[in-house]
């Protein structure tokens, strides 16, 4: 078992920065995501690590041991990549036998360790068969049981699900999380699916354009993001955000959007009033925007009123995008009793306690 560390690592490609002063620290057993957009630079950290691609600048260490000249095979890393790389002629035995027959490892060891990585993911039944005869599920299962059998300190996943169907996905989804708990070895996954990143990691890194924006739990991202990429990314629908004003009026201060004025709660504007008169970006989650009457008990809510353009029923939940009167555009997610139609005014009510506000010109965070 080992922690990874990358130390102020780049990697450039000509005039490109890749990977721009990455900075982690990850624990041994943990259960690390990458996520962020195509070309944030995720999968290139990943590589960075494998030794498939060459670092340009810093560290990366595997334990104590700095890395950057092993050669990949001598890293005690196994890779599972987005495509499943099967050998088309051999068995799913001979597949996942492959690699330790090269180390020539004993056939009583290989033996066991197929077996016993076959127990785990539950395809001993299908260790006969070739790649052609599985279906996507099955060669994923494979291709990680590949990996399992190398016993590595360190398991790399390069979108390992972005080719299966949505309900595969679920279900092996919940697989690599009882795949971490019981092989208890670290894990680093990369993915732009933040669903993916939400349900498995113990923490997300989130990256943007080759920059780490953020690095913590998924609650506390998801509560506490760092800047507006961040809330915009975690979180789905993504969260609403409007060009906004604070103001003080009789002494209560209020958010001003142009087409909505929003009462701050006290508990808040204790934190906000520092910023008053100053332009903000106000961020609410689609979550917290509740259609009357069917507002949750316990809520610091602010009313507003807003027309509904289209609706979605999603069977347990409605989302509404609406539209307010300076035609600013929200999606609100609401319950399913809501009878909602397009064209129709609303009032809605937001729970300003889980408010965000942004420096429009930084687009950080201004409280919290």
């Amino acid at each position: 078992m080992a922690s990874v560390t990358y130390d102020h690592v780049y990697k450039r490609f000509g005039d490109v920065v890749a990977v721009n002063d990455l900075n982690v620290h990850i624990e041994d057993k943990e259960f690390l995501v990458f996520v962020g957009p195509s070309g944030c630079g995720k999968t290139t950290s990943l590589r960075l690590l494998a030794g498939l691609e060459e670092i340009s600048e810093g560290n990366i260490m595997i334990g104590d041991r700095i890395v950057n000249d092993v050669p990949p095979k001598d890293r005690d890393i196994a890779m599972v990549f987005q495509s499943y790389a099967l050998y088309p002629h051999m068995s799913v035995y001979d597949n996942m036998a492959f690699g330790l027959k090269l180390r020539k490892t004993p056939k009583s060891e290989i033996d066991r360790r197929v077996k016993e990585a076959a127990e785990i993911l539950d395809i001993g039944h299908l260790l006969d068969r070739k790649p052609k005869q599985l279906s996507g599920g099955q060669r994923q299962r494979v291709a990680v049981g590949r990996a399992i059998v190398r016993e590595p300190a360190v398991f790399l996943f390069d979108e390992p699900l972005s080719n299966l169907d949505a309900k595969l996905r679920v279900q092996t989804r919940a697989q690599l999380t009882r795949l971490h708990q019981r092989l208890a070895t670290t894990f680093i996954y990369v993915t732009h699916d933040q669903v993916e990143a939400m349900t498995m990691a113990s923490r997300i890194a989130v990256m943007k354009d080759g920059i780490l924006q953020q690095i913590d739990t998924p609650q506390h991202l998801y509560d506490h993001p760092h800047n507006v990429f961040v809330a915009g990314f975690i979180g789905s629908p993504s969260m609403n955000f409007f060009d906004a004003t604070l103001v003080e009026t009789d002494g209560k201060l209020e958010v001003n959007t142009g087409g909505f004025r929003v009462e701050v709660p006290e508990e808040k504007a204790k934190e906000w009033r520092q910023f008053k008169g100053r332009e903000v970006i106000f961020g609410i989650r689609p979550e917290d925007i509740h259609a009357k009457p069917f507002v949750p008990p316990g809520i610091l809510e602010s009313d507003i009123r807003a027309t509904v353009d289209v609706t979605e029923l999603m069977g347990n939940e409605i989302f509404l995008y609406m539209v307010t009167k300076d035609n600013k555009q929200f999606i609100a997610r609401v319950d399913p009793r809501v009878q909602a139609h397009p064209g129709e005014e609303l009032e809605m009510a937001i729970n300003m306690s889980n408010a965000h506000i942004f420096d429009p010109k930084t687009e950080v965070s201004l409280a919290g």
